[in-house]
């Protein structure tokens, strides 16, 4: 813990976003290291703020000197906006993990949120969650839940979290293909000429055109049985934006890079399949090591901040050089 903060110190935030009218640490709050500690050990921050009041020798080992009440650090935790919240701990991923220079390769896949509602014992239906910020889903790995879609995006090799989307439900990915790219060079984490990698839940002949066309990216969205590159291709043509260009040529020259660079990796997109198998075990540990299995909240708001810090703790995980299927696979089996 003290490692992170020592990484972290120079993460500043406005107060006045917050509500309080004063620069400040984050990571020097008050309670912050409670917040990471409860989530690393899966219990409630009631629940360590209490043992570590009784036990002197675990406040010599997470090196606290001041105990905050649980009240102050969820007051603390809720007076801030999400969308600032993500900002501030985007930034201190950015501050304690390696940055890669040009041609990045970024993977791109999702998974489900779900909450802590017994819908075994009263039956639940999609008419009694109307008016709600959660909806019925679906995914193939745990059947039907309540909750929300998880979009990660991760830096490869290192491995880094860059961004997140939730989404209410289970939205079709191919549909929110647009929507994550958009995000993505928003935010300026995707750069002209990266590769994104996607499964083939992101199947569409027009999701390729677009991610180079509009985007000017490389889509490595895994193809399905009927996939034909020549239709592909037939589809691909530069952009009108090219001709406005002051040297069209050199634009022409780099389309017809980034065609090439995508037909070459959907000829052995096979060779792929262990990358994007790495986001994987970055669920995995998410969910078994991080407790984002089940979460105790239930508006979006909520949601977002404590996916926030997940995403947090798996960055700070990796950037203590734990990043290989092995460790990561032991640390969520933990």
């Amino acid at each position: 813990m003290g490692a992170i903060r020592k990484n972290t110190r120079y993460c500043q935030f406005t107060k006045s976003q917050a509500g309080d009218g004063e620069a400040g640490d984050i990571t020097g709050e008050p309670g912050w290291d409670d917040v990471l500690i409860a989530m690393f050990f899966s219990v409630d921050i009631s629940y360590v703020i209490s043992e570590l009041l009784k036990r002197e020798e675990l406040r010599r080992f997470a090196k606290l000197v001041e105990i905050p009440e649980a009240k102050d650090i969820y007051r603390f935790l809720a007076r801030f906006d999400e969308k600032l919240f993500i900002g501030l701990v985007l930034s201190v991923l950015g501050s304690i993990c390696v940055r890669r220079g040009r041609n990045r390769v970024l993977i791109v896949d999702s998974t489900d949120v779900s909450l802590d509602l017994n819908w075994f014992r009263k039956k639940i239906t999609k008419t009694d969650l109307e008016g709600k910020e959660f909806k019925w889903g679906y995914s193939s790995s745990k059947g039907y839940y309540i909750g929300y879609k998880l979009m990660l995006v991760i830096e490869y090799p290192s491995l880094r979290p860059v961004a997140f989307l939730l989404h209410q439900g289970s939205p079709c990915d191919a549909k929110i293909y647009e929507e994550i790219l958009e995000e993505l060079k928003r935010r300026r984490i995707a750069r002209d000429g990266d590769t994104i990698i996607f499964d083939k839940g992101y199947y569409g002949y027009k999701n390729y055109a677009m991610g180079i066309s509009r985007f000017k990216v490389i889509s490595v969205i895994f193809p399905r049985k009927n996939f034909k590159m020549e239709k592909l291709m037939a589809m691909l043509s530069y952009p009108l934006s090219v001709f406005n260009r002051s040297n069209p040529e050199k634009e022409k020259e780099f389309y017809r890079g980034l065609v090439k660079s995508l037909k070459a990796k959907l000829e052995n997109w096979e060779k792929y399949k262990p990358i994007r198998g790495m986001i994987e075990d970055i669920f995995k540990l998410a969910k078994n090591a991080f407790s984002l299995k089940n979460l105790h909240r239930y508006t979006k708001r909520s949601v977002e901040k404590f996916v926030c810090l997940h995403v947090l703790l798996v960055g700070i995980v990796v950037s203590l050089g734990i990043n290989s299927k092995e460790e990561l696979q032991k640390i969520a089996e933990w």
